[in-house]
C-alpha cells in the first residue's frame, strides 16, 4: 500500500540521516583529539626549532608540511564547520624543521616518561 511504501521511504531517510550524524559526530571527535595533540606537539617541539608537521597527503601522495598556525586553523574549522579549509602547505621547506605525526606522539610519549619516571 501507499501508506507502508512512504513509511518504509521515511525510515530509510532517517536510517541515511542518522549515520551520516553518526560519521560527523566521528569526525568532530577526531578532529578535537587532533587539536589537542597539535597543541602539546607545538607546546614541546616548537621550542626544540621544529616549525610543524610534515604529512602524507592521500589524494597525491606527496609529503605537505605544514606551519603550527595552519594546522590548527584546519582543525579549528573542521570542528567548527565540519570541514577543512582550502590550504596552501608551506612553501620550499627544510624538511629538517618539520616531524611526522609519529615522531611527534613518539616525542610526547618519551617526555612523559622521563617526567614519570623522576
Amino acid at each position: 500500500s501507499q501508506i507502508q511504501e512512504d513509511q518504509e521511504a521515511r525510515i530509510r531517510l532517517i536510517e541515511k540521516r542518522l549515520k551520516a550524524e553518526k560519521q560527523l559526530t566521528a569526525t568532530l571527535e577526531e578532529a578535537l583529539t587532533d587539536l589537542a595533540d597539535v597543541e602539546v606537539f607545538r607546546s614541546l617541539l616548537e621550542p626544540q626549532g621544529i616549525l610543524g608537521l610534515v604529512l602524507d597527503c592521500p589524494e597525491c601522495g606527496e609529503q605537505h608540511y605544514f606551519d603550527w598556525d595552519l594546522l590548527r586553523g584546519n582543525l579549528r574549522q573542521m570542528i567548527d564547520e565540519g570541514r577543512p579549509q582550502v590550504h596552501e602547505p608551506a612553501y620550499l621547506p627544510d624538511p629538517a624543521d618539520y616531524v611526522s605525526w609519529e615522531y611527534a606522539r613518539g616525542y610526547v610519549d618519551g617526555v612523559i616518561d622521563t617526567e614519570e619516571s623522576r
